[in-house]
């Protein structure tokens, strides 16, 4: 018998890893959303509005199986998982999947814009301040301070100051490029002071090493040395780290399209939990849970380009 090839051995093993993650995920939403106390035909047929008509709601469990022992529900609700169904939303009445996909744009622009904004602040911070006692000290103070801010609050302070004030930037987020600004560094501003910090320890262990005197000695200016070389061997744990904050960025999301006013899922999933349409909330869940099982899939394969010793271990 042939051996399976180390490529292949890993991808199925990752691939395994995601589908176990995502069925967690919707399993323990599904157990949360059962346990919820109130009948959930009333939050199909429209709340309070409901509750003198017993025939309606006697339809509606029958019609969306609300009356099938909790096991049974489970199975179809797994079945329609499989099969790439999400449901209908209890308040629009429309498929799920065209709920999320019509607002999932806005907020991937915005989750990613506040990725990368604060990637770019967290390696100008890392590689100016890296060995410099000085300035190290400087930026670990506005770390912790931009770690300390809640999400909203820096918002609110974004907006007073360069909306009200000095009325560079709408109040309400416009479409476009100058609406997304104070959105993307509301975002920045937490990613930032946690990257910062680990690029530049990553950076100064770097430095130290045989390899940073070598390119030295041959020349090599020392931006180069830093950009060209150190941060290279300092990418790794910042990539665990980016990963990880791409997929917490949707609590971030919804803070910010609150703020902001921004159309997005974020302000879809509020709704939907204030509504208590459970489909709606399940779909976000599930959809959070495949990107994470994404990323990380994504970024071991990452590991794999940027540091050879991981893959020659593997072969």
């Amino acid at each position: 018998m042939s051996r399976i090839p180390e490529p292949l051995r890993w991808l199925a093993g990752r691939v395994a890893s995601a589908v176990l993650v995502i069925w967690a995920a919707a399993t323990l939403t599904f157990a949360g959303l059962q346990a919820i106390p109130g009948d959930p035909a009333r939050a199909v047929a429209g709340g309070v509005a409901a509750t003198g008509s017993p025939q309606v709601l006697a339809q509606i469990r029958r019609e969306y199986g609300f009356d099938a022992p909790v096991y049974v529900q489970y199975g179809r609700y797994l079945g329609r998982l499989l099969h790439g169904d999400l449901g209908t939303s209890y308040q629009l009445h429309r498929p799920v999947r065209s709920v999320i996909a019509e607002q999932l744009w806005p907020t991937t622009t915005l989750a990613v814009g506040g990725l990368l904004l604060g990637l770019a602040l967290s390696v100008t911070v890392a590689v100016t301040t890296a060995q410099r006692r000085r300035a190290r000290a400087v930026a670990r103070t506005a770390e912790f301070a931009a770690l300390s801010m809640p999400t909203y609050w820096v918002g609110f302070v974004l907006l007073a100051l360069f909306s009200f004030h000095w009325r560079w930037f709408p109040v309400i987020g416009e479409p476009g490029l100058r609406g997304s600004v104070l959105p993307w560094l509301t975002l920045a501003v937490a990613v930032a002071g946690v990257l910062s910090q680990v690029t530049r320890d990553g950076l100064e262990e770097a430095l130290d090493q045989p390899f940073a005197l070598t390119v030295r000695a041959r020349g090599a200016s020392e931006p180069r040395v830093r950009l060209r070389h150190a941060l290279r061997h300092a990418a790794a744990p910042v990539l665990t780290l980016s990963g990880w904050m791409l997929g917490n960025l949707l609590g971030g999301v919804v803070v910010v399209e609150t703020v902001f006013a921004r159309q997005g899922v974020g302000q879809v999933l509020v709704t939907a939990v204030r509504g208590r349409d459970y489909p709606v909330v399940t779909g976000i869940v599930v959809l959070t849970a495949a990107t994470f099982a994404l990323i990380a899939i994504v970024l071991d394969q990452l590991y794999r380009i940027l540091d050879p010793r991981i893959r020659a271990a593997v072969r």
